[in-house]
């Protein structure tokens, strides 16, 4: 498999938790024997973000998660818009505008949802805060995903 071909992998979702979706496949190239990097964020995951390196195998012609193998060093959060309000709307896009100045990016599932990927070397604190800020004003709810840094941040919300 060349390095510029995409696979999907498939991982298992609680369903009583996420909705009732029971399996997320994201988008992820071979680095090796069973190890494929991430590419993307989840967005009904928990524990998983972009560039992690995971262990998968072929199974019922799926390949499917066994465990993470290295971690790439990403944050993400997810990202719930309030009120009716899209990533079109300007509240979203001047709340927004500072996180995204701080180095992230975000991935939508539709207008309202979103999985936010902060990448390493990134203010992860600053853009909590900032998260935090848009979530106390009624723009959005966030949940961490999956944090990447060893300092403890404001409490924190990772399941």
């Amino acid at each position: 498999m060349s390095s510029d071909s995409k696979v999907k992998v498939e991982f298992r979702v609680d369903p009583y938790e996420q909705c009732g979706v029971k399996t997320e496949s994201l988008w992820a190239e071979s680095v090796g024997p069973r190890l494929f990097r991430i590419l993307n964020s989840p967005f009904f995951l928990f524990g998983i973000s972009a560039d992690d390196v995971v262990e998968a195998e072929e199974t019922e012609g799926a390949l499917k998660f066994r465990r993470v193998a290295s971690r790439g060093g990403h944050s993400t959060y997810r990202i719930f818009l309030q009120n009716g309000r899209t990533i079109k709307d300007r509240a979203f896009q001047d709340y927004w505008e500072p996180i995204s100045k701080l180095g992230a990016t975000f991935e939508n599932a539709d207008a309202h949802f979103a999985a936010v990927d902060i990448p390493p070397g990134s203010d992860v604190a600053a853009i909590y805060s900032l998260l935090d800020r848009g979530e106390q004003d009624g723009i959005w709810a966030f949940e961490e995903v999956h944090y990447a840094g060893t300092s403890q941040l404001p409490e924190n919300r990772q399941q």
